[in-house]
């Protein structure tokens, strides 16, 4: 039985059903801050540090020059307005050609530093996504994400919040840096025209970055935030109709799934028509403080111009600087609108870097509820008073199971609908760690699992057969006679090779593609075999087939299976009652109506372990 693919739950469309500590986006703070470093620190001590800082020394140098030419430009600005105000030709002449010199040098020096920022923020992505990569694929911490629900479409913080916050933090790091070398360089031209310009400037950025913060920092941030949870939420609905589209078409659910989709876009409607609101309202008072500048600086030096103590060139310089000036010390309020969109994507990109880049922190929800099933390596696959339970769920689905499967051993579970038999492979598996009890195994590189519906990724015939592995010593001779052993002789010859590219679940069969899957099985040679109702859509030939082929090469089986015919392939029969209750049974003697020959129970009644193949664990 295949396991559903992770959904966003309905609370996950619910701000008052999301946990708080994780789900809250931070406003313009030192938590912020906090977050902000949390994420981006470890680019900067750990290995790329020395191409990161070498990046930054560049960027910064860059910046200082840009800065210095641009001081240049606004003086030469100055100097043509007063030579033409004075009518003087060859001072105009004169400070032309300087600055189309001065322009000579700055233009590629523009084109130069905005290429290096965005190789910088390039590379950091590249590292960044790596990291995250490495702890999501980690320990299988993407199946614990997505079976405890505790973060929303991590796909899309790794795709598209990494490359937010990357190249956000560049370019908002680079313009609060050129702001300070901007500030220094035109306060200084500023101050030497009017002392009472600066201080006006001074008053005038403080109140307008005092505003834009008490008034829009927190509502935006919070509704960037679920702007982005409302888009992936959205995207990943329309993904599932296409992931699912057969399924869906067969039962003519067009008109549900529809109405799914309406809501989570309703959602992202709504949520974007309250931001845009409260962006209306910043947008008018960013307008009307960038606005007045074009005519305060004016208004201050207009009785030096006129009274003749101030030339006019120099009210044009003192007027660049002035803007110049207040572009540096208002950066909040110019950015404000992206710097909200930016925090809110610190704050899930923290949330899912506590759970995948922290030791444990994908399991720590789960250890907190229940005590968790401890696994030991061991010579043979053992369970020793298991006891377990569903994710993040008080109920018992098996009871202090322990049997011993030896080599050349061969279970098979069965019981009714949702007694816990897919549930007790994935705790074998590793995937399910809830409840109590110890589970031996040998290396996990020894067991090879066998899914109802194969898992088919796109690629080669080659790449289908030898998955997991990116690489295998066999030859295409020895590849194309497992092909035949599996009973797909033609295959290869049909898809034009080996190296033939389709999208392989939609062209295969459920049986062809069961049949491939044990393909596999024969191409990795694995001790113990986990097939969960693996030959499900195969005729009776070839099921038998397969499993003798099985049987013969000595490979321990555990199966879910409903088939009276895959009985004979067995040794044992592990038969779960239900409401935890279970017993192991030999197969020679087992009947799928009426069950006999009981070798050990779980009930309350003392019981003896006959010294068989599966036995009492200890």
């Amino acid at each position: 039985m295949k396991t559903p693919p992770p959904a966003a739950s309905s609370a996950a469309n619910d701000e008052c059903a999301v946990p708080k500590k994780r789900q809250r986006a931070a406003p313009l703070s030192l938590a912020a801050w906090k977050q902000f470093v949390s994420v981006a620190k470890p680019y900067w001590l750990e290995d790329q540090k020395k191409q990161a800082w070498l990046l930054l020394v560049l960027l910064i140098a860059l910046m200082m020059v840009e800065t210095q030419l641009a001081v240049m430009l606004n003086n030469q600005a100055g100097e043509m307005t007063s030579a033409l105000a004075g009518k003087n030709s060859d001072r105009f002449w004169n400070s032309v050609r300087s600055c189309l010199i001065i322009l000579a040098f700055a233009v590629p020096i523009y084109a130069f530093y905005y290429y290096m920022r965005d190789v910088f923020a390039n590379q950091w992505r590249r590292w960044l996504t790596g990291r995250f990569l490495d702890g999501y694929l980690k320990r299988r911490k993407y199946y614990e994400l997505g079976s405890d629900g505790e973060i929303d479409n991590p796909d899309q913080r790794i795709s598209e919040d990494i490359n937010t916050f990357t190249g956000r933090s560049i370019h908002f790091l680079l313009v609060f840096l050129g702001s300070i070398m901007q500030l220094v360089a035109f306060s200084a031209v500023l101050w030497s025209i009017s002392h009472l310009l600066v201080g006006v400037l001074a008053v005038y950025a403080l109140v307008g970055t005092v505003v834009a913060l008490w008034v829009f920092g927190t509502p935006l941030i919070h509704l960037n935030f679920w702007q982005l949870r409302r888009e992936a939420d959205f995207r990943f609905s329309l993904m599932r109709l296409r992931e699912n589209a057969e399924s869906i078409a067969f039962y003519r659910g067009e008109a549900q799934e529809r109405a799914h989709i309406d809501s989570r876009f309703e959602k992202v409607i709504h949520n974007f028509s309250r931001l845009i609101r409260k962006q209306r309202s910043l947008n008018l008072f960013q307008r009307t403080f960038s606005q007045l500048t074009l005519v305060l600086p004016f208004v201050i030096l207009a009785e030096g111009v006129l009274s003749g103590r101030l030339e006019v060139g120099r009210a044009i310089q003192a007027a660049g600087a002035f803007t110049a000036v207040l572009a540096a010390v208002g950066i909040i309020v110019d950015n404000f609108e992206s710097l909200s969109r930016f925090v809110a994507g610190i704050g899930r990109l923290q949330a899912l870097s506590d759970l995948v880049l922290a030791d444990g922190g994908a399991n720590a929800a789960v250890g907190d509820k229940h005590p968790r099933i401890q696994t030991r390596q061991g010579k043979h696959l053992a369970l020793e008073a298991v006891t377990l339970h569903p994710p993040q769920s008080e109920r018992v689905l098996i009871k202090e199971l322990s049997l011993v499967l030896k080599p050349g051993d061969a279970l098979l579970i069965t019981g009714d609908s949702g007694c816990g038999k897919s549930s007790l492979l994935r705790a074998i598996a590793g995937l399910w760690h809830t409840g109590s009890g110890v589970i031996h195994h040998p290396p996990m590189e020894d067991f090879f699992f066998l899914p109802q519906q194969p898992y088919l990724q796109p690629g080669t015939l080659r790449s289908q057969l030898i998955y997991p592995s990116a690489e295998s010593s066999l030859s295409d001779e020895q590849l194309l006679e497992i092909l035949e052993q599996v009973h797909l002789p033609h295959l290869a010859g049909r898809v034009g090779g080996l190296d033939a590219v389709r999208d392989w679940a939609k062209l295969l069969s459920v049986g062809e593609q069961q049949r491939l899957a044990f393909g596999r099985v024969l191409v990795h040679g694995p001790s113990i075999v986990i097939l969960d109702e693996a030959t499900s859509a195969l005729d009776c030939a070839n099921e038998a087939s397969l499993y003798t082929r099985l049987r013969d090469s000595g490979t321990t089986l555990i199966s879910i299976a409903h088939r009276p015919a895959v009985l004979r392939h067995h040794t044992h029969v592990l038969h779960l009652m239900g409401e935890g209750g279970w017993e192991v049974h030999e197969a020679s003697g087992y009947r799928f109506d009426e069950p006999v020959a009981t070798v050990r129970s779980s009930g309350t009644a003392p019981q003896v372990a006959v010294p068989l193949q599966v036995v009492a664990a200890g």
